[in-house]
């Protein structure tokens, strides 16, 4: 309905505003997203309880539009007061609306516009109009409502002959407050925040927890020195922007966001002590005591600075300075600046665990455990360093406290493990591994399994586990949180997410452009729970290729040299921490076409670094000939383009439906904001009835694809997140929509052993895409 050419609207723009001096810009507005009293429109009236915001109001891309508050429900009510030295000698209104405005001065109606513009007009108040203005306090009061599309509304008090310039619009540095909260969160204090030792595969007991409150500042970005004063007090590690960090704060790109506290420690010459953050986003610099202990770019992985040189005995100062653009090349996932749709919150700063670690001065840095049914194991360490003498390396295998295998030797090496008990969703069996790297010993733990794939009778290619045919089914997991945004509330919320998904019969998980926290993937391994891992997305939007999806001949796009490096840097990280999970069984580089960019490449190089899984290269994304997988995204029902695969194009590939769904209801007390344009895919449904009817034929068509030879499934959602509420459950966890038993013996059927034949019929209108 809404198209035009972006650029023009600007230039466009530029003409109708020239530089000219004239009557000051207002950009302060009180509105209200609900249909307020009918004396609204009223200089009079009481709008100190409407939420206050900078104009223009509107969605990110509206064509000439200027967003200072994102605005995105049907409705908007707006005021503003003008102060007028003296009455505009030409008075007119220089606005820019999308769809139908009416707008009021001191309650007399001065403009009543239908449809919409793309560019800002100067409209002239009618002469017998003007007599409404006056000398000194003015209220302006604007109505805007739309159907579809685009929305934007912008409005100021003019003289048509000294038009003035619009300047940026101020942003907001408020996030949008919501009183969802889960009830982990309503429990969370300074005192139990993520108390848990947060890497269970490397585990060590000497160690330090320094979560609580920390001091934090705001400064313009280009402050490189401490702040002299402290805004407050922020609880770490939950983000600026978050609930449960107490400040609910956006940052912006031009500012730094700095964090300090004091910490204890010993001073000890024969020890290292190590300064561990989980995750930062996105640039950060960490200081003790005054001097910069260590800089790290990339906001979804942990990392380590060794700050033994830095630390005194007694009190240390602890200082963290972040920086934090959110958007262009950035990998960020769902963080957007302004909040809307699909996208979500932006978070800032330290939004996982940072604690201290005592090391000997030779130590384990990392450690990759890889396993065969046959009961092989192999360990390989990567130590800190090298000091005088041999790397003695020792590792003792336990099952249920008793040994079952040990070996000795450097780096590298290798034991066998007889009569292994696999692991699987259906028994997790998991192996104590204590190791000793000289004086270092850590404990962490592995699961026995194979990740393959195999081809029918039928020529269709499915997954295995142990050699075993396995169906994967699993939601799409965000893991977003209305109270710790991407920083679940705590270990106990972030494990009921996993346990109740196991209960309704799902199992696998696809973790949606999102690395959690390491205690995550532990629990996936204990429960049984496999992953598919996505990298975490980023790039510029206009930079990505046009969405082909499975069709012939797609156009791959290609990132400057730089951003691809940290690109890559990223994919590398998250891989090296977390290819031990056996939990985990395949990677996703892309989704869908969001920063896809030389796939070939990425899927090759992908394939390389870790040939023990299976890779998705682009979920939902441009197909391209690489990897294990082909997959195909379809809203809401699941369909499967097999036409595109003509000429053999998909014959060498697994065949998944990596997203459908999407089934929407709302719950009412449990929406982030019930203000807003809340939806699902295909409309929402009249009642729950109809809503459970919606899911029973998603999955009866799946079932379908099944016997056709897609080998996995993904719906979409396990919850509501913010605007989106077509999650299994609502936002805050408090509501499930369909109970876990229930769901577990509808998702029976896609277990059930394979009887290759004539594909189930569905009604045309199943087919609709979104």
């Amino acid at each position: 309905m809404k198209s035009a050419n972006p650029l023009i609207a600007i230039l466009l723009l530029a003409i109708v505003t020239p530089p000219l001096c004239g009557q000051d810009i207002v950009d302060e507005w009180r509105y209200t997203l609900r249909r307020p009293a009918p004396d609204w429109r009223q200089a009079s009236f009481d709008d100190s309880n409407w939420k206050q915001g900078f104009g223009g109001f509107g969605t990110l891309g509206t064509p000439g539009s200027r967003i200072g508050t994102t605005w995105a429900t049907n409705s908007i009510w707006l005021r503003k007061s003008i102060d007028l030295k003296k009455v505009p000698a030409n008075a007119a209104l220089l606005i820019h609306h999308d769809e139908d405005t009416e707008v009021y001065i001191n309650g007399t109606s001065v403009a009543v516009l239908k449809g919409f513009k793309t560019e800002y007009k100067v409209i002239p108040i009618p002469q017998a109009k003007r007599g409404s203005i006056k000398v000194g306090r003015n209220v302006m009061a604007v109505h805007c409502k739309q159907t579809l599309g685009g929305q934007f509304i912008d409005v100021h008090l003019v003289d048509a002959q000294s038009l003035p310039k619009l300047p940026k619009p101020k942003r907001s540095t408020k996030p949008f407050v919501s009183e969802l909260i889960t009830k982990w969160g309503e429990a969370v204090t300074a005192d139990n925040a993520w108390t848990e030792y947060p890497r269970p595969q490397l585990k060590r007991g000497n160690w330090t927890n320094l979560n609580g409150h920390w001091d934090y500042a705001v400064t313009p970005i280009e402050q490189k020195n401490k702040p002299s004063k402290w805004s407050g007090r922020i609880l770490v590690p939950y983000a600026l922007e978050s609930r449960l960090g107490g400040v609910q704060r956006l940052l912006d790109a031009s500012e730094a966001l700095w964090y300090r506290r004091i910490f204890q420690a010993n001073k000890n010459t024969r020890r290292r002590l190590l300064l561990n953050f989980e995750a930062v986003d996105y640039r950060c610099e960490a200081f003790v005591n005054g001097k910069s202990v260590g800089t790290h770019v990339g906001g979804n992985t942990p990392f380590s600075f060794d700050i033994t040189s830095a630390v005194k005995q007694g009190d240390n100062e602890l200082v963290v300075r972040v920086e934090d653009a959110t958007e262009a090349y950035q990998l960020r996932g769902k963080q957007v600046i302004n909040a809307r749709g699909i996208w979500y919150t932006q978070v800032s700063g330290i939004w996982q665990t940072v604690w201290l670690e005592e090391v000997p001065a030779l130590y384990a840095e990392r450690m990759t455990i890889g396993t065969k049914t046959s009961g092989e194991v192999s360990v390989k360490v990567v130590p800190n360093g090298r000091i005088a003498g041999e790397l003695n390396v020792e590792v003792i295998a336990r099952l249920n406290g008793k040994e079952v295998a040990r070996a000795k030797g450097a780096e590298s090496l290798s034991f066998k493990v007889s009569n292994p008990k696999l692991w699987s969703p259906q028994s997790p069996t998991l192996y104590d591994l204590e190791v000793r790297v000289n004086d270092d010993v850590v404990h962490s733990y592995f699961g026995v399994r194979e990740v393959g794939k195999v081809e029918d009778a039928d020529g269709h290619w499915r997954f295995t586990l142990n050699g075993d045919v396995i169906f994967h089914w699993g939601p799409l997991d965000q893991g977003w949180w209305p109270d710790g945004l991407l920083t679940p509330p705590s270990d106990e919320a972030m494990l009921f997410d996993i346990e109740w998904l196991k209960a309704a019969g799902f199992n696998m998980i696809r973790k949606h452009i999102k690395v959690e926290p390491r205690r995550y993937y532990y629990h996936c391994d204990r429960l049984g729970m496999m992953v598919w891992q996505d990298h975490v997305s980023g790039g510029v939007g206009k930079a990505w290729p046009k969405w082909t999806r499975l069709k012939p001949n797609p156009v791959d796009a290609q990132w400057p040299e730089l951003q691809h490096k940290q690109f890559m840097l990223e994919l590398d990280r998250m891989i090296t921490t977390l290819e031990s999970h056996p939990s985990i069984v395949s990677w996703v580089p892309f989704n869908e076409r969001w920063g896809q960019h030389r796939t070939m490449r990425v899927g090759n190089w992908t394939a390389k670094r870790d040939p023990t899984r299976l890779i998705n290269v682009a979920s939902g994304g441009n197909f391209w000939p690489v990897g294990d997988i082909v997959d195909a995204h379809s809203y809401p029902h699941p369909v499967f383009p097999f036409g595109d695969g003509e000429g053999g194009r998909f014959d060498d590939y697994i065949k998944v439906q990596g997203e459908f769904g999407g089934h929407g209801f709302p719950v009412k007390s449990h929406l982030w904001d019930a203000n807003r344009r809340n939806w699902g895919y295909g409309g929402l449904p009249k009642n729950e009835a109809e809503y459970k009817q919606r899911y029973i034929t998603s999955l009866r068509m799946l079932d379908s694809l099944r016997r056709q030879g897609i080998a996995g499934g993904v719906y979409t959602q396990t919850t509501d997140v913010e605007g989106e509420i077509n999650g299994l459950m609502t936002y805050d966890r408090k509501v499930i929509k369909i109970p876990a038993k229930e769901l577990a013996e509808l998702h029976e059927v896609l277990f059930t052993p394979l009887k290759i034949g004539r594909a189930e019929s569905f009604p045309k209108e199943a087919f609709v895409e979104e």
